[in-house]
């Protein structure tokens, strides 16, 4: 059995996980932001795995529903410059049909936090972690009211995830 796949991990890993460069400005969700720099935005970050821990509701046991991993995973931008980490928590909620996980998910990143959630389906499947799209549900700092979505691809082993982060005004 693997582990409540470190898929969770990263969803995106916990995005997730997310934002592309250094000092980042990101979109506002309205046009009442103390942020006018920040708008509509897309960019790419990777996220590697850096700690996983699964609290199994049968311990040595099959998957089961309730079962949860916390993770931490570390993120880069495409230039390999670390920009921040991600950190989050994703529950069980169905075994069958490759099973279901709702995770959430907090990117800390250079100008505030951005907060995730959302299901992964198929992370009991055997290969790589599947891909999957969560909602941006708010943030802090130049991610004040942020929303939009975030796209998790598995890229690598450890994983490693590229995170596409949507940011809407």
């Amino acid at each position: 059995m693997r582990p409540i796949r470190t898929a969770c991990l990263v969803t995106a890993t916990a995005l997730a996980t997310v934002l592309a460069s250094a000092p980042v400005a990101i979109a506002a969700t309205d046009t009442g932001s103390t942020h006018p720099e920040a708008r509509d935005r897309t960019f790419t970050l990777i996220g590697q795995l850096a700690q996983s821990t699964r609290f199994p509701v049968n311990p040595g046991g099959a998957p089961a529903q309730g079962d949860r991993v916390a993770f931490r995973s570390v993120l880069f931008d495409l230039d390999g410059n670390r920009v921040g980490e991600t950190g989050g928590t994703c529950t069980t909620t169905r075994v069958d049909n490759g099973g279901a996980e709702e995770c959430t998910v907090t990117y800390d990143l250079p100008g505030g936090q951005l907060s995730s959630q959302g299901f992964i389906f198929g992370f009991l499947n055997p290969g790589p972690a599947p891909s999957f799209d969560n909602g941006i549900t708010g943030g802090t700092g130049e991610f004040d009211r942020a929303r939009g979505m975030i796209h998790a691809d598995t890229i690598g082993p450890g994983p490693t995830r590229r995170f596409t982060i949507d940011l809407d005004r």
